[in-house]
């Protein structure tokens, strides 16, 4: 090695080791508690969240300091295992109201769980923090609301935010393209079609029987995978064209996810859209190697929007 060579190769490790000293302690002080607000100390506000004449288990970790502060509705996924309550808690503690909640008929909620209401219920969330009222109690910022989902909550978050132009972005970390897996288009007679049919319905079912029933009331999984199928709308890569000009994190791990989300990226770039950021987190469906990595992930992408 020359010394010129070697001069600029010990220059690059100094610079190499600068940047891994200075992410270490950024996100150090990310993890530390900030100090006590007196005046407006953090908090926990838990209520009864309305949706549809249903009243839904619900929570608002809110921000110390007087605020406003931008919003976080928290999107659980199917049946919900994980929460992911250390991202709310992250958030909080950088600024960010949180909002969790459990869909109808999940984890105690009353009513009835199905997908469809789960789409309701997250758009009720939504507009329960756009409320001046509870905005103004909970020193939340209504016109600054961000959609965070996780699995199923990814697809939710991503059909909402196609629609609700107002949101200030959308965060789908390992979003289900669980409509997707429904679809199966094919050219072929209506006897093989309907063989088709049902061979997708009895795969369905049979999946999210595997992930677990016991916390959802009021439906089976033939029941839902039958509404699965007959909602091609919620399909990932559908969502693109509303996704246009609205800032979206799509985050990515090691759980099969990632072939429909990374589509859901490039239908977005496709139309020239170019708020879309994906990341890849190289762990399971739960992030459970990674979760410090997720949270930074998520507060930076939150932070700069």
């Amino acid at each position: 090695m020359t010394s010129v060579a070697h001069t600029l190769s010990m220059a690059l490790s100094r610079v190499f080791a600068a940047l891994l000293v200075l992410t270490s302690a950024v996100a150090s002080a990310q993890q530390r508690d900030p100090a006590p607000n007196k005046a407006f100390p953090a908090s926990l506000e838990t209520f009864q969240l309305p949706s549809h004449g249903a009243l839904l288990n619900a929570l608002v970790y809110v921000a110390a300091g007087a605020g406003p502060h931008p919003t976080i509705v928290l999107l659980h996924g199917f049946p919900g295992n994980e929460k992911n309550l250390d991202l709310a808690q992250t958030l909080r503690r950088n600024g960010y109201d949180v909002l969790f909640f459990n869909y109808r008929g999940s984890w105690g909620s009353p009513g009835a769980f199905s997908f469809t209401h789960a789409f309701e219920d997250a758009q009720a969330a939504v507009d329960y923090m756009r409320d001046a009222g509870n905005a103004k109690l909970l020193r939340a910022d209504p016109k600054e609301i961000f959609l965070v989902g996780h699995s199923m909550g990814g697809m939710i978050a991503a059909s909402i935010a196609a629609r609700d132009h107002d949101l200030a972005g959308a965060v789908l970390i390992s979003a289900a393209g669980m409509a997707d897996f429904a679809l199966h288009r094919h050219d072929a007679p209506a006897e093989v079609q309907r063989e088709l049919d049902q061979r997708v319905l009895a795969g369905l079912s049979t999946a999210l029987g595997a992930e677990g029933m016991a916390p959802l009331a009021g439906c089976t999984p033939d029941a839902l995978a039958a509404e699965l199928v007959a909602h091609p709308e919620w399909s990932l890569p559908a969502q693109a064209p509303g996704l246009v000009h609205t800032p979206v994190l799509i985050v990515t791990s090691d759980d099969g996810n990632g072939p429909t989300d990374d589509a859901l990226a490039a239908a977005i770039q496709k139309l020239h859209g170019e708020q879309v950021r994906t990341v890849h987190i190289a762990t399971d469906h739960s992030y459970s190697g990674a979760r410090l990595q997720l949270a930074q992930t998520v507060l930076d992408f939150v932070t700069e929007h």
